[in-house]
């Protein structure tokens, strides 16, 4: 997720949308917009903290990993949607295609995950599996069981110390839900 560090970027790609309108604005109006809508009075405000923030940090700290967000192939949008939206109750973030008739790439997300769902042949291969780790896992079992869909009820499995379940997407596409027990 982007946050003020990635402020230079925000304005690069604000820009490129604003121009895709039909409405040009410079590097540095973009910069002062991002600024703004970020809670800083300006963007000198905001490069200043940006400058700041990277000194005070230990070299060791310098890296830092955030959350992956895993890019799934999808052949049918319809199905796709059935199953990730209809099904598992993930919600559309946002959508894009290059133009009409053109590939969707789309963003979900439900409860902190976020999954990329791509027609784009080059971006993911079918058949891939993924483990998310979290919490809820027998709430979240009872209320996929509910929804009675044709294509799957999973079932949930003591493994070791974790609670799994595993769904499969009409693509082929696995991910196994887990919660740690402990025991």
């Amino acid at each position: 997720m982007r946050d003020h560090r990635d402020g230079k970027a925000m304005a690069k790609a604000l820009r490129a949308a604003l121009a895709e309108h039909g409405t040009a604005i410079t590097h540095a109006e973009a910069l002062e917009l991002v600024a703004r809508q970020l809670g800083f009075g300006n963007w000198n405000i905001l490069a200043a903290r940006i400058a700041a923030e990277a000194q005070a940090r230990p070299a060791a700290e310098a890296i830092r990993f955030e959350e992956a967000v895993p890019i799934i192939r999808i052949f049918d949008v319809a199905k796709a949607r059935e199953f990730y939206l209809d099904f598992l109750g993930f919600g559309t973030d946002w959508e894009h295609r290059y133009g009409e008739n053109f590939p969707l790439y789309t963003q979900i997300s439900r409860g902190g995950l976020r999954l990329h769902l791509s027609e784009h042949s080059g971006d993911a291969t079918p058949g891939g599996n993924m483990c998310v780790y979290m919490t809820g896992i027998r709430a979240f079992h009872a209320e996929l069981l509910a929804k009675n869909y044709r294509y799957m009820r999973p079932g949930l499995e003591q493994v070791e110390d974790r609670l799994e379940m595993q769904v499969i997407d009409p693509f082929n596409n696995r991910i196994r839900f887990m919660e740690l027990t402990g025991g």
